[in-house]
Parts: structure tokens; C-alpha cells; sequence
């Protein structure tokens, strides 16, 4: 029998695809000096690029939380048991958190419980205390005194590792870079510093240090304490805030590829061929877009989970059937959030099949399959790569709101939005239990935020109009810069007369 069993679900074999195309993407970008030349701006940004290194690091935990398995469990009989509980890679890696669950509330660096209960002394009395954790500072005999130093010179420590480890990637990046401009070391070093080379490296080495500012000490003090408290049932904040973030990175992917392409055929067809076609694309994404967004949604999830209640025997775990209903959802998402996208790339074509080129396609009679798809596919690409990635973080937000209310992904799966809904009764106690509520909006925010910046850059460097815009304004400082040094010089002159 093997030690585990693979387990790829619907939404892994999705994000498989979806890494492939990327690199194929990637693959062919490179090898055409058109595709290529927008993708250089956006690597000369520094927003950009800062944005690349965090949002990579929420890449990686979210493919590492896609690869999934079944351990064996019992003697080695010949026979295959299987655990029924589907793991990741990443509960292998997080084990410790997820391993050291606590019997309910626990504040953030906390060695008892958050509420008291009533305990039986060694005298035979009963008394109110708060008993101590099973792991939080376990190794500490007297919590209330040997606590806060405990934890002041574990982070002490983290800091120093955390600034070797900048350091010598620092180090890797100069010596790599010395090495491709036939630079000294030294020479290099002075350039990272001042930031005058073309791509932004200083700005990568300042993200990449706070990034290891705050997860190395996390790492380190995690194996002691929990560092963002626990939940009611003990599991650990921290572990729970990691692994939402495959939840919405899905969300906010597969729903991507599930609108694509819906906007694209739509949006083509209407500006293209106008007529009849372009009335029944308008109103059918007019009574679409009229019929309220959260009802429609509500409803399919709803239907779709009495479908899977009314079906038990068609899965075999609980993951199994959450992955279900979150593909389900992205679905649905998709389907209900493509109208946007479809008018843009329709007013996009309305203009370029006006376009001399395209008329003399017409006229020398190519196709209009081929015209779509060698003239204006190319053409509106810049359209929806911008849109791609300015929709992803609303769809993240989008998946936290509807589990908020109810109709999000399944109970047992962890998310941002079940993270939410489940705090959000503890918000109302006295005193009150806010390290759920702020652990879920923290990741939430540094995924969105970091999102929208690396949306900026892509904007600025795909849309012609902030290109045309960015260009007057720097021929504009041009021009003034040569006027001023001429005034300054004419004025002498002029006091002279």
C-alpha cells in the first residue's frame, strides 16, 4: 500500500491548466518583440515589480495549497485505507499550526485561554481561573513573567535572520547582475543602491526585506505561540488566514477564465457585425446586468447545493464536495460578471473595424473569421489583460461578501468570508474577540491592495492613451527645461540694458 493517495479536485486540475497556459503564454510573449515591449514597461515599474514579489509569495502558498492527497492510515495489510480527510502540501509544511489546537479563544501571544472556567484546586475547592493553553507558551513555567521577555528575544532572533537571509539574496542579486553587465561588485552595489538602472531593483530588494521582516518572525514565533490567537474551536488564526488564500486566489482565477470567454465572443460579435446581432448581445447583457447580482447567485449556489444534498454518493470526501460548490461558484461568478468586459471590447471593435486596414480586408474579401481573429483579437488584448487584473480583486472581496452572507463556498472550507461570518458574532461579546476579523481583513487587504497596484501598472503600460498622456507631459518638461536655462540667461541682459 502506498504512504498516499493523489487526490487532484476539479479546481487543482483547473490551476494546473491555468499554470501551463501561463508559461506557454510567457513562452511565446518572449519570442515576438511586439508582445514583449509592453511587459518591459510594466517590469521597469517599481509599484509593479514590488507588487510581482508579494503577490508571487501568495502564488506560491496558493499552489502549494493545491496540491492535494490522501495519507494512508492503519497497518500495512496489503489492503488500501485511505484517511477520508484530504491534505495539501501545505498542511504538511504548516503541520505544527495546524497540529497544536487549543480547546477554544486564545488572544494573539497568549498562554491561557481568553475566557475563565471553573476548575477543581488540589485542595478539593472550585475556583474561576484561565486555564493554560496545551501549546501557546507551554515552555514557559511562569507565563506572566518570563512571557514578554520570552517573546521580545525570540523576534530578536527572527530579526537577525531575517536580515542575514536579505542579505544574501541581496548579495545572489549583485553578484548575478555583475556578472550579466561585466561589472564589479562594487560597482553593482552602488547602482542597487541608487536605483538608476533600468529595472527597478531596489524597490524588489526593499519588498522582498519587509517581506522576510514579517514572515520569518511569524515562522519562528509560531512554534511557540499562536500568533494570531485561535478561533472558538482551537484551531490556529494564522493557519486559517494561510489557507484562504488558495480559496481566493481560485476565486478570483477561475472565474476569470470562465468570463473570458463570454466577453470576448459577445464583445467581437455585437461591434463587428452590428445588425440584429448587436441588439440581441445588448439586450441580452442589459436584462443581465438589470436582474440584482446577489439574487442570481444566491439562487444558483442554492440550487446547486440541494443538487449535491440529493447526491452524497457522488463524492467520496467532504473536500471533494466544498471543491465542488466553489467551482460552482466561480462559475456562476463568471457567468454573471462578463457584461462589463463585453462593452468595452464592443465599443473597441465598433472603432477598429472602421479602420482602413480592416476595410481593405473586406473589400479583398478575407473572411470574417479571420479578420476577428488576426485583427482585432490582437488589437483588443491590451483591453482585457487591464480588466483581467483590475477584476481580480473585486472577485476576492465579491467571494468574502457572499460568504459573509451565506451563499459563498461550503461551510467546511476555509476562506476570507467564512473567516468573516464567523467572527462576526464574536464582535458583539464582551470583551471582545477581534484577532479573526482582523487576521482575514489583513490578508485580504495586502492581496487586494497589492493586486490593484500591479493592475495600475499593467494599465499604464498596455493602454495607449496613459502612454500618449505620460508622453506629452514628459515632452512638456522637456520644453519647459530648455526654456528656463534661455530665461535665466536673458534676464542678466535685460537688467544690463
Amino acid at each position: 500500500m502506498n504512504a498516499f493517495k493523489p487526490v487532484i479536485l476539479w479546481t487543482d486540475a483547473l490551476i494546473y491548466v491555468l499554470i501551463a497556459v501561463i508559461i506557454v503564454f510567457v513562452f511565446v510573449v518572449r519570442r515576438r518583440e511586439y508582445l514583449l515591449a509592453p511587459w518591459r514597461r510594466v517590469a521597469h515599474s517599481a509599484s509593479g515589480m514590488s507588487s510581482v514579489v508579494v503577490l508571487s509569495i501568495f502564488g506560491v502558498v496558493g499552489v502549494l495549497d493545491s496540491v492535494h492527497f490522501r495519507p494512508a492510515i492503519g497497518p500495512d495489510t496489503g489492503e488500501e485505507n485511505y484517511s477520508v480527510e484530504v491534505r495539501s502540501l501545505l498542511d504538511v509544511i504548516a503541520a505544527p499550526l495546524r497540529a497544536k489546537a487549543e480547546k477554544t479563544y486564545s488572544a494573539p501571544f497568549a498562554a491561557q485561554l481568553f475566557s475563565k472556567e471553573t476548575v477543581t484546586l488540589p485542595d478539593g475547592s472550585e475556583a474561576r481561573v484561565y486555564p493554560r493553553l496545551r501549546h501557546g507558551g507551554a515552555h514557559l513555567e511562569n507565563p506572566g513573567v518570563q512571557r514578554f521577555g520570552d517573546i521580545l528575544t525570540r523576534l530578536g532572533i527572527a530579526v537577525g535572520v531575517a536580515v542575514l537571509a536579505w542579505l544574501a539574496i541581496s548579495a545572489l542579486l549583485i553578484l548575478y547582475r555583475s556578472w550579466r553587465r561585466e561589472s564589479s561588485f562594487r560597482a553593482s552595489s552602488v547602482h542597487f543602491a541608487r536605483g538608476d538602472s533600468d529595472f527597478p531593483w531596489r524597490a524588489v530588494l526593499i519588498t522582498i526585506g519587509v517581506a522576510l521582516l514579517v514572515i520569518v518572525p511569524m515562522i519562528v514565533l509560531s512554534r511557540h505561540y499562536h500568533v494570531l490567537g485561535t478561533d472558538k474551536v482551537g484551531q490556529d488564526v494564522l493557519y486559517l488566514a494561510v489557507k484562504s488564500i488558495r480559496t481566493g486566489l481560485v476565486i478570483g482565477t477561475l472565474t476569470t477564465l470562465v468570463m473570458l470567454p463570454f466577453a470576448l465572443a459577445l464583445g467581437i460579435m455585437a461591434g463587428y457585425f452590428r445588425g440584429w446581432i448587436d441588439d440581441v448581445i445588448q439586450y441580452t447583457y442589459t436584462t443581465l446586468s438589470s436582474i440584482p447580482g446577489v439574487l442570481l447567485i444566491a439562487a444558483a449556489v442554492l440550487m446547486t447545493q440541494v443538487y449535491m444534498d440529493t447526491h452524497p454518493e457522488m463524492f467520496e470526501t467532504v473536500s471533494q464536495r466544498a471543491d465542488l460548490r466553489l467551482l460552482f461558484l466561480c462559475i456562476i461568478l463568471g457567468i454573471t460578471s462578463w457584461t462589463g468586459l463585453c462593452r468595452l471590447l464592443r465599443g473597441e471593435t465598433l472603432k477598429l473595424r472602421e479602420m482602413e486596414y480592416i476595410q481593405a480586408a473586406q473589400a479583398f474579401g478575407v473572411s470574417s473569421w479571420r479578420i476577428t481573429s488576426r485583427h482585432i483579437l490582437p488589437n483588443v488584448m491590451h483591453i482585457v489583460l487591464i480588466a483581467i487584473v483590475m477584476d481580480f480583486s473585486g472577485l476576492v472581496l465579491a467571494e468574502a461578501v457572499l460568504s459573509y452572507v451565506g451563499v459563498g463556498v461550503d461551510p467546511s472550507m476555509i476562506s476570507f468570508g467564512t473567516m468573516i461570518n464567523s467572527a462576526r458574532l464574536e464582535m458583539a461579546r464582551e470583551p471582545m474577540v477581534w484577532w479573526s476579523l482582523a487576521a482575514a481583513f489583513t490578508f485580504m487587504f495586502v492581496l487586494v491592495l497589492f493586486a490593484n497596484l500591479f493592475a495600475d501598472a499593467v494599465r499604464d503600460a498596455f493602454d495607449p492613451r496613459v502612454r500618449t498622456r505620460a508622453g506629452k507631459a514628459a515632452a512638456r518638461r522637456a520644453n519647459l527645461a530648455k526654456m528656463i536655462p534661455a530665461t535665466s540667461a536673458a534676464q542678466p541682459t535685460l537688467g544690463l540694458k
